[in-house]
C-alpha cells in the first residue's frame, strides 16, 4: 500500500486505547520515531503489559495511563486536552465473545459509546477506531459487537455536528502475528506437537501487517472528514498456504470449522458498495448522512460498481507460500 497525505502529528496530544495490545506497540513506535515531540496516551487495564512499555520505550513521549474503556469517567478524564483518539481497545478472541457475550457487548459496544462521548466532550478533533472484517455479514457475537461500535463511530458524528470533533473508522483483516492470531498458534503446534492443525483447507482471509494497520489509521487520520470506513486493498491467503510456508511438509490435521468461524472473509458488502468509491490503494465507505456539509466528500476516488463485494474468496490479489514467508519476518517470535 502507497497511503498518502500523511498527517503531521508533531506536538499532537494522541490518546491510544488498548495501547498496550499489538498494534498499540507499533502505533507508538512509529509515532515516536516520526515525530519527536508527539505525546502518546497509552490507556489500557495491564500494568504489566504498561511496565513492559516504559522498558521497551521509555516514558520521554508516552503517559501510561491505567483504565477500561467501559469506564466512561475515566475515559472522560483520559481524553482531557487530547487532540486525537485512535481506539483500538477491544475484546478480540471469538471464543472468549462467544462464552462471554455481556462482557465482549461492555467493552466492545459501551465502552465504543464511552469514547465517543468522552472525545466530543474533550473537544477532541479527530477519532479513528479499528474495526474487523469480522463485522461484515456477522456470525458470531466478536462480529457483531464491532459492526455495532462501527454505527457507533460512523452516527456518533451526529452528535458531534456541532462541534470539530469529527470520528472515522478503518477497517481490516487478519494481521501477521498479532496476540491470538494463527501465527503465534502455529509456532506453538510447531514446537510441541510436530503437527498443526487446519480447521478448513479451503479457508481463505484477508492478511495485512501491523506497520500497514499503522499506515491505514495514519491515512485516515490525514483524509478523514467524518464517519467515513477506511479499507486497504490487501492480499488474500489460504490457511493451507500459510501451513505450508511455515513448515513445509509438516503433517496437518483437518478439525473442522470451529462455531462462529467462516470459509471466508467480507470486507465490503454489496449494499455498501452503493456508497462506495474506489480511492486507489483504499476502498471507502462513505457516510450516507455526511454531517460536515451538503457538499459531497473531498476524497478522490471513484465509485465502486454496482453490485461490488470486496472478499478473501475473490480477491484478484494472493500471497502464496513464498510470500508468506517473507511476510513472516514482521511476526514476532512473541505477539505483544
Amino acid at each position: 500500500m502507497n497511503l498518502n497525505p500523511r498527517p503531521d502529528l508533531s506536538g499532537a496530544t494522541v490518546l491510544l486505547t488498548g495501547g498496550t495490545g499489538s498494534f498499540g506497540n507499533a502505533f507508538v513506535e512509529r509515532a515516536i520515531n516520526e515525530w519527536p515531540d508527539i505525546t502518546v496516551r497509552v490507556y489500557s487495564r495491564d500494568e504489566l503489559k504498561q511496565s513492559e512499555m516504559r522498558a521497551k520505550f521509555g516514558d520521554g513521549n508516552l503517559r501510561f495511563l491505567i483504565g477500561d474503556v467501559r469506564d466512561r469517567e475515566r475515559m472522560q478524564r483520559a481524553a482531557q486536552g487530547c487532540d486525537i483518539v485512535v481506539h483500538a481497545a477491544a475484546m478480540k478472541q471469538v471464543p472468549a465473545c462467544e462464552y462471554n457475550p455481556f462482557e465482549a457487548v461492555r467493552t466492545n459496544v459501551i465502552g465504543g459509546q464511552h469514547v465517543v462521548d468522552a472525545a466530543i466532550d474533550a473537544k477532541v478533533t479527530k477519532v479513528v477506531a479499528l474495526s474487523t472484517d469480522k463485522a461484515v455479514n456477522p456470525v458470531n457475537l466478536y462480529g457483531a459487537t464491532k459492526l455495532c461500535a462501527e454505527k457507533i463511530f460512523v452516527q456518533g458524528n451526529a452528535y458531534a455536528a456541532q462541534s470539530d470533533t469529527r470520528l472515522a473508522c478503518v477497517r481490516y483483516g487478519n494481521v501477521v502475528g498479532s496476540r491470538g492470531s494463527v501465527v503465534p498458534l502455529f509456532r506453538q503446534q510447531m514446537a510441541e506437537r510436530g503437527r498443526l492443525t487446519i480447521t478448513d483447507e479451503r479457508m481463505t482471509r484477508f492478511w495485512i501487517t501491523l506497520p500497514q494497520a499503522v499506515d491505514l489509521v495514519l491515512h485516515a487520520l490525514a483524509n478523514m472528514e467524518g464517519g467515513e470506513i477506511f479499507i486497504p486493498k490487501i492480499p488474500s491467503m489460504r490457511v493451507v498456504d500459510l501451513a505450508e510456508a511455515m513448515a513445509p511438509g509438516l503433517p496437518r490435521d483437518v478439525i473442522g470449522i470451529r462455531p462462529g468461524e467462516k470459509l471466508h472473509e467480507l470486507m465490503l458488502t454489496a449494499d455498501e458498495s452503493r456508497h462506495a468509491i474506489d480511492a486507489g490503494d483504499t476502498y471507502v465507505v462513505l457516510p450516507e448522512h455526511p454531517w460536515w456539509s451538503d457538499e459531497a466528500s473531498r476524497i478522490n476516488g471513484a465509485a465502486v460498481p454496482d453490485g461490488f463485494v470486496y472478499s478473501s474468496e475473490t480477491n484478484d490479489w494472493w500471497l502464496g507460500a513464498d510470500d508468506l514467508s517473507g511476510l513472516l519476518r514482521f511476526a514476532p517470535a512473541t505477539a505483544a
